[in-house]
């Protein structure tokens, strides 16, 4: 069976995510909000593998691909308020970038299914 890359991507992405802002001093809405939306993308990739129908996995794939961009407009504002270091910023902007494209290249497969 092989492995699920979206599927482990995003739960990376979720987890790496909560334990920055665990393991961090700053305490703020953007670390609020990026906790909000890394967890957002695992939640729909979860919710896709069991779906109703090709629109609903097709909807849970977009909403998971905007809840990354969000993640990766966050990680973008801590690392230009020095909360995090470019180091860390690049890691997790790469995972984004990465959920990002598969999450797109999905989305383009369904829409053509569902024609």
């Amino acid at each position: 069976m092989s492995d699920n890359l979206l599927l482990k991507y995003s739960e990376q992405l979720a987890t790496e995510i909560e334990l920055l802002c665990k393991n961090t001093n700053f305490n703020s809405n953007a670390t609020f909000q990026i906790r909000k939306s890394s967890s957002s993308v695992f939640a729909n990739v979860m919710e896709a593998q069991y779906p109703q129908s090709l629109p609903d996995m097709l909807s849970k794939f977009k909403i998971a691909r905007k809840e990354c961009n969000e993640t990766e407009g966050w990680l973008k504002l801590l690392f230009s308020t020095n909360e995090i270091d470019e180091n860390t910023f690049k890691k997790h902007r790469n995972l984004c970038g990465r959920i990002k494209r598969i999450l797109t290249a999905s989305c383009i497969t369904i829409e053509n299914k569902i024609k």
